[in-house]
């Protein structure tokens, strides 16, 4: 069966998920972004790929920090960049989705960037454009944050180069974490050979072995000799009931402190998508200390999303 986001002739047409994409699309973007990390050390931190090109970031939802990063990524590609908070303007008068998009295909728009809280708002935005435009997943829902789960591994990569020698424990709640799908997704393409999720039950989908990952619900048992730790946010704006003791117990049990740390390999690195709950999920000493990547993440964010776009608009590397 043809993959929606993918043109015939197999070049990415859209970014809507990883699960679905081959190793080498994946190995694709990884290697264009390594070659736009240099950009922003450059004095003038701009490449002309996209230059005539205007992107839409459309954010059904709020997220400071991947609007952000999308939003520098595309100028830095030299496009031109229209932000779009819909969750308060269009939608809260009463315009669907399709609505609004068909406003910004009359603009001459060339990429949307959406950000939803349903499921498969990304995937209905995509069967609805015309041929010439792109469509990314920002986050929707519980179900994919494509460009997030990238930029993680590529983080991996550049700190643990060997893939096919890794074990990765990803901490919390991977229930309520699109970033965990799409993490899973990557890391399992790529032939990583272990990756483990540690969490409590009510926050583990069910069937999540399914997935390729070998399930924890003890902390200290999960953490044992990983090179890499990946900690979640709790999602608590999207749970329901109680799923949770109070977040001190939590943090009691599956936070990240130094302690708890030690049982992985010395050298392992330490992860977080953000925003970040200190004393919840991680120590503050954990999230600053000498092991932590939080912020390169960041950094190579904007990299992996300058890629994604260049690869989508048929450009190269930097």
């Amino acid at each position: 069966m043809h993959n929606p986001q993918l043109h015939a002739d197999g070049r990415l047409k859209h970014l809507l998920s990883i699960e679905g994409l081959p190793k080498r699309i994946l190995n694709d973007i990884l290697d264009t972004a390594e070659s736009f990390v240099g950009v922003a050390e450059r004095e003038v931190k701009k490449v002309p790929l996209l230059r005539g090109k205007t992107v839409c970031n459309i954010f059904f939802e709020n997220s400071t920090r991947t609007r952000t990063t999308f939003e520098i990524a595309a100028k830095r590609l030299s496009a031109d960049v229209l932000n779009l908070n819909v969750s308060t303007s269009s939608q809260s008068k009463g315009e669907t989705i399709l609505d609004t998009v068909n406003n910004l295909i009359a603009m001459h728009a060339d990429m949307f960037v959406v950000r939803h809280n349903q499921s498969g708002a990304a995937h209905l935005i995509a069967q609805h454009v015309p041929d010439h435009i792109s469509v990314i997943n920002a986050g929707d829902g519980r179900h994919a944050h494509p460009t997030q789960g990238l930029l993680d591994v590529f983080t991996i990569r550049k700190y643990k180069p060997d893939m096919h020698n890794l074990r990765i424990a990803i901490v919390g709640d991977v229930l309520h974490s699109r970033v965990a799908r799409s993490e899973i997704h990557a890391l399992t393409t790529l032939g990583v050979p272990e990756v483990r999720v540690i969490a409590p039950k009510t926050l583990l989908p069910s069937n999540v072995e399914k997935l390729g990952v070998q399930v924890f619900h003890d902390m200290r048992a999960g953490l044992k000799d990983v090179d890499v730790v990946m900690m979640l946010r709790l999602q608590n704006e999207r749970m329901t009931g109680a799923m949770l003791p109070s977040p001190q117990e939590y943090f009691k049990t599956y936070g990240l402190t130094q302690e708890k740390l030690r049982l992985a390999k010395p050298d392992a690195i330490v992860m977080h998508p953000g925003p970040m709950n200190r004393g919840v999920e991680i120590d503050s000493s954990v999230a600053d200390g000498l092991q932590s990547v939080i912020l390169p993440q960041v950094t190579y964010g904007i990299a992996v999303r300058m890629a994604v776009m260049a690869i989508l608009a048929g450009g190269g590397q930097a």
